[in-house]
């Protein structure tokens, strides 16, 4: 079954088979479910075709959802970086944007990656 372009797995409850679509979170995955009066319980497969269709009405209606999103995320984050706001300018370092301490984490993404000290055992030649 497809819901906006994606593949939903058909073996788990339609509450969290909604998930798998990007920009539906559980919160608004009961909501969708809620609006539909779908239980939320049922699996993704035992949907009748008029219950998908209600579905697929309210996230197109209701819901900015996959590309959509995608791109109006990508285009705000692009006006950041054009207006060199201090938040463009840390995404253009690939740094946290939120205020996050950098000191001690966010290492890999600073390039810093440090391999903590082994035990200073030789792995055995064969095995036993």
């Amino acid at each position: 079954m497809r819901f906006a372009g994606v593949n939903i797995p058909d073996e788990k409850r339609i509450e969290v088979a909604l998930t798998y679509v990007y920009g539906i979170g559980l919160t608004t995955s009961k909501k969708i479910l809620t609006e539909a009066s779908i239980d939320f319980d049922k699996k993704a497969k035992t949907l009748s075709t008029k219950e998908m269709s209600l579905l697929k009405d309210i996230i197109d209606k209701n819901y900015r959802v996959e590309g959509d999103l995608r791109r109006e995320i990508f285009a705000n984050i692009k006006r950041l970086k054009d207006i060199k706001s201090y938040r463009g300018a840390r995404h253009l370092k690939k740094l946290p944007v939120r205020g996050q301490n950098t000191k001690h984490n966010s290492r890999t993404v600073r390039g810093n990656k440090r391999v903590t000290m082994t035990s200073g055992r030789k792995a055995s030649a064969q095995k036993t």
